[in-house]
């Protein structure tokens, strides 16, 4: 599901940032062009979305590795807070210095960094909602911190439409897998031992019938 999710935001956001060029491309009669840009952007998206999973399954061996170095989950979830401060300063900073001609300013940097945010606030609250407020910090960390780390490619390169394509690829699938896939696993584990359950009944209604 994640992998659909990938590819289906790519494709959406995708095509509004490109909307010009591929309309450009129809009007020149050139469908087949479109087509196959579309699903070039899907690919990439889903391509994102295996990244996105990896970082989701390494940050939960992180989680319990923080909480057996801090031995307190008050004390790792503090850490995890400063972690998002100095890396929402370096997304900033870091980029700044390195992609910044003379004269630039530095409103756009800063943009980008609060919108990361703002979307990492938005899931940890609904996350808190939906578990306890002892999971915000957690949440928080995995949407900015794993968020930057996973979106390190496009950031060196600084190309505006992957930029911005991708950021809203790497949101959509982590606030998906940290809001949907617990609720998911729990039903899948439930299921499975309700089939279970089932199953036992049944081999002992057999044994019974047979004694």
């Amino acid at each position: 599901m994640t992998l659909l999710v990938g590819g289906v935001t790519t494709g959406i956001v995708g095509i509004a940032v490109r909307f010009d060029e591929l309309v450009n491309l129809l009007n020149g009669q050139d469908a087949v062009e479109v087509v196959s840009v579309i699903v070039w952007m899907i690919g990439v998206g889903m391509t994102f979305s295996v990244i996105s999973q990896m970082g989701y399954f390494a940050y939960l061996t992180i989680h319990q590795f923080g909480l057996g170095i801090f031995k307190s989950l008050k004390l790792w979830n503090a850490v995890q807070l400063v972690l998002v401060a100095f890396v929402l300063f370096d997304l900033v900073y870091f980029r700044f210095q390195a992609f910044a001609g003379e004269g630039d300013s530095l409103l756009p940097y800063i943009g980008l960094a609060i919108f990361l945010l703002a979307a990492g606030l938005v899931v940890a609250l609904l996350k808190a909602k939906q578990a306890s407020y002892s999971v915000f910090p957690a949440a928080l960390f995995f949407m900015v911190v794993v968020t930057t780390l996973e979106w390190l490619p496009v950031l060196r390169s600084n190309e505006g439409y992957w930029l911005i394509t991708i950021m809203f690829t790497l949101i959509a699938t982590n606030a998906y897998q940290i809001l949907a896939l617990p609720r998911y696993n729990k039903r899948s584990v439930k299921e499975r031992e309700e089939r279970l359950a089932r199953k036992e009944a049944r081999l002992n209604k057999q044994k019974t019938v047979k004694s």
